[in-house]
C-alpha cells in the first residue's frame, strides 16, 4: 500500500555495477516471490522482464497460489530441476526455505533473496530499506497521527517473514521508547498479506475494542483490509490507518482520509535489481564495498551475514499517488 502523508521509499537509483565486463549472457533466472496476483509482485514482475529484456537473459517470476513456504519450497525445487542459473527468493519462512536454498547452491545455482535480511545460504539478501529506518519512520507517522497517545494493532505479513517483523520489532520498540501513552493491543497480527485476512481480523479486533485507536501495518494487502473494514463501520476517519501498501490499490482510501499514510519501496527497481545482481554473480562478479549497483546505488554490504541494505525513505503524497500507480506500483 486521505488527510495524511503517505511516504513512500521508491528507489530509482541509475543503475550501473562497476565491473561491467563481468556480466554474463542468457542468464536463466527464476525469482519467486510470497504470492502471485497483486499489484506489488505484479510490479516486481515487470521490473524482472524489462531488466532481463535489457540484458539478454531469460528472468521471469514464480507466483504462488498462497503466501504458503511449503508452495515456495517447491516452486525452488522446480527451478533447480530446470537447471536455472540464479534464483531469488521474497521469503514466507526463512527457516524453512534453508535446506532447499543449500540444495540449490550446492548445485552451483547463485541465490539471492529480498526482505530476508541475515539470509541462511544465500549469496546475497538486498533490502532496500533498512529495518529500523523503515519501522522508526512508520512509527514516527503514526503516533503523529494517533496524537501519541491510544490502543492501537500492530499488522505483519505473517509471522515468519523475517523483514516484516523486524520492521514490527523497531517501529513498537521506537512507540514503547517515545509515546508511553500509546498501548500495543495483543500481540502482532500475521494477517497483511491478505486482504481478506485482514479486513476480518480487523473487524473483530475492532469488535473487542470500541477504542482503538490505531491499525499499523506492514504488509501490502494489510491497509487494503483494513480500510475496507473502517469503511464498512464508517471509522474511516475516526481510526488511524497507516502502513505500506500498493498505490494503485489504495489511492481511493489514501485520497478520501481512511488510509493515513506509510512508506514503500519501489518494487518494480527491486524486480530490475533481482536479475541485474543474478547476472553479474554468474557472470563472475564480485560485490565489493563502495561499488555502484544498478537500483541499488553505492552499496556497503555486510560481508559476515551477505546482506545489501540501502536507505531511501522518500515521501508520496495524494498529488503523486496516480503517477505511481500509473508506473503498475
Amino acid at each position: 500500500m486521505l488527510g495524511k502523508t503517505i511516504l513512500v521509499a521508491a528507489l530509482g537509483a541509475a543503475l550501473c555495477f562497476t565491473a561491467i565486463d563481468a556480466q554474463a549472457k542468457d542468464v536463466k533466472v527464476g525469482v519467486v516471490v510470497k504470492i502471485g496476483g497483486i499489484p506489488w509482485f505484479n510490479a516486481m514482475e515487470t521490473g524482472i522482464k524489462e531488466k532481463s529484456k535489457e540484458l539478454g537473459d531469460d528472468g521471469f517470476m514464480v507466483g504462488p497460489t498462497s503466501a504458503d513456504p511449503a508452495l515456495q519450497v517447491r516452486a525452488i525445487e522446480d527451478l533447480i530441476a530446470q537447471g536455472v542459473n540464479a534464483i531469488g527468493v521474497v521469503p514466507n519462512d526463512a527457516n524453512v526455505l534453508e535446506p532447499v536454498l543449500k540444495k540449490a547452491r550446492d548445485a552451483g545455482i547463485k541465490v539471492i533473496t529480498h526482505e530476508s535480511p541475515d539470509q541462511v545460504n544465500a549469496d546475497w539478501d538486498f533490502e532496500m530499506v533498512s529495518a529500523v529506518g523503515f519501522g522508526e519512520a512508520h512509527a514516527k507517522l503514526f503516533a503523529d497521527k494517533m496524537g501519541g497517545k491510544g490502543k492501537y494493532v500492530v499488522y505483519v505479513g505473517s509471522l515468519t517473514v523475517p523483514a516484516h517483523n523486524a520492521w514490527a520489532d523497531a517501529a513498537i520498540a521506537y512507540i514503547k521508547k517515545n509515546y508511553p501513552d500509546m498501548q500495543m493491543v495483543g500481540d502482532r497480527y500475521g494477517v497483511a498479506e491478505s486482504a481478506d485476512d485482514s479486513r476480518k481480523t480487523a473487524l473483530d479486533v475492532l469488535a473487542a475494542n470500541p477504542d482503538l485507536g490505531g491499525f499499523l501495518t506492514f504488509g501490502s494487502q494489510g491497509p487494503i483490509g483494513v480500510g475496507r473494514a473502517l469503511d464498512e463501520q464508517k471509522l474511516g476517519d475516526k481510526v488511524v490507518l497507516v502502513g505500506s501498501f500498493s498505490p494503485s490499490q489504495g489511492s481511493a482510501m489514501l485520497k478520501s482520509g481512511t488510509i493515513d499514510g506509510g512508506f514503500m519501496w519501489n518494487p518494480l527497481e527491486a524486480g530490475k535489481v533481482f536479475v541485474t545482481l543474478a547476472d553479474y554473480l554468474v557472470g563472475g562478479g564480485k560485490v565489493t564495498d563502495g561499488m555502484t549497483i544498478e537500483g541499488l546505488g553505492v552499496v556497503h554490504p555486510d560481508f559476515k551475514t551477505g546482506t545489501i541494505i540501502v536507505d531511501a525513505n522518500q515521501p508520496i503524497t495524494v498529488d503523486t499517488v496516480d503517477g505511481l500507480a500509473a508506473l503498475g506500483l
